[in-house]
């Protein structure tokens, strides 16, 4: 029997032969491989190693590629027209004049033919005249400080460019308020703002501290801004409060009357999720709110006084979670 092997070129072009191993039956498979066994594999090696060299390069261009083509809508009329308008009130998103601190990787993570359509319409109806400063960002938005013709106020913008909000359908589905969703993502997110809006306007409504939001379009939502010309109020995290048993009071009350007044649940209810301001807690970031109805409504309930109840041993408060239960249930 005829056994062969054929030795890998160097290259394309070369020209391939074969050697005869024939002789190769009788042979030990254990023994040191022979000198033309080992400048094979050493050939082998060497156009795996290009291989991978040239396929990584491919790879780097193409993102290289990725990025110059994200950015080609700027150069229509359009948008370019637009951006020329409002880009002198665009700085603190930019990083120019006094807000050279400010990465210009924030307006790359934010800004896309959508959002700059939002706010520039946002601009043109007097509710926003410059974005001044990011205050916060996470990962469905950034949050800019921002000047408008009434005051200071906080400027919410959306992420329109990922996926994050694929994994908040549960706060979505089964709210009546929200039936018969498409699945596109910006739409999804268009969506998640109107929430975000209606809880806080029902909210308010109904006595509970939240920032008021004053407008919003599409991805971006106009609101309160909770600080002062220094920076954003701290986190109830990040601040040392002296009294927490009144503060603890204050807030399961909060839940309560969300719960038994505006029937919604906040659903992710924490020390992260509220600000120190002026002295006294507020509640934020309530777009996954779901209404008294929800299917998963209780669970949400649960887990929310679980937390403030956890806070609160941490802070030095003796209670029990089954009264806090009772007391926002009844």
């Amino acid at each position: 029997m005829f056994i062969a092997r054929r030795r890998k070129a160097r290259r394309e072009s070369d020209s391939r032969d074969w050697t005869d191993l024939s002789d190769s039956t009788n042979r030990d498979l254990d023994a040191d491989p022979t000198p033309v066994e080992k400048q094979i594999e050493a050939e082998n090696i060497a156009l795996a190693e290009e291989k991978w060299k040239a396929d990584e390069e491919a790879l780097a261009h193409a993102e290289m590629d990725k990025k110059l083509d994200s950015w080609t809508w700027m150069k229509e009329k359009k948008y370019a027209t637009m951006f020329k308008e409002i880009e002198h009130r665009l700085e603190g998103a930019l990083g120019k004049g006094q807000f050279e601190w400010v990465d210009r990787r924030v307006f790359d993570q934010v800004f896309d033919q959508r959002t700059l359509l939002s706010v520039y319409k946002l601009m043109q109806q007097g509710h926003i005249d410059t974005l001044d400063w990011p205050i916060a960002r996470g990962k469905e938005a950034h949050v800019f400080h921002a000047t408008t013709p009434n005051g200071v106020a906080a400027v919410k913008i959306f992420h329109t460019s990922n996926a994050v909000f694929k994994g908040l359908m549960q706060y979505i589905e089964g709210d009546p308020r929200f039936g018969g969703l498409r699945r596109r993502h910006h739409e999804l997110v268009n969506i998640w703002v109107r929430k975000e809006h209606r809880n806080m306007m029902r909210m308010s409504n109904h006595g509970l501290q939240v920032p008021e939001p004053h407008a919003l379009f599409r991805n971006v939502l106009v609101m309160d801004y909770l600080g002062d010309q220094d920076g954003p109020s701290p986190r109830l995290r990040d601040v040392e409060v002296s009294e927490p048993g009144p503060v603890f009071d204050e807030l399961l009350n909060w839940l309560r009357d969300c719960w038994q007044k505006a029937e919604l649940v906040h659903a992710d209810f924490s020390e992260y999720n509220i600000l120190w301001h002026q002295g006294g807690p507020r509640v934020i970031d309530v777009g996954q709110a779901v209404t008294s109805t929800h299917p998963h409504a209780e669970e949400f309930l649960v887990r929310d006084v679980t937390r403030l109840v956890e806070w609160a041993k941490r802070q030095g408060v003796e209670v029990d979670i089954a009264e806090a239960m009772a007391n926002v249930l009844y």
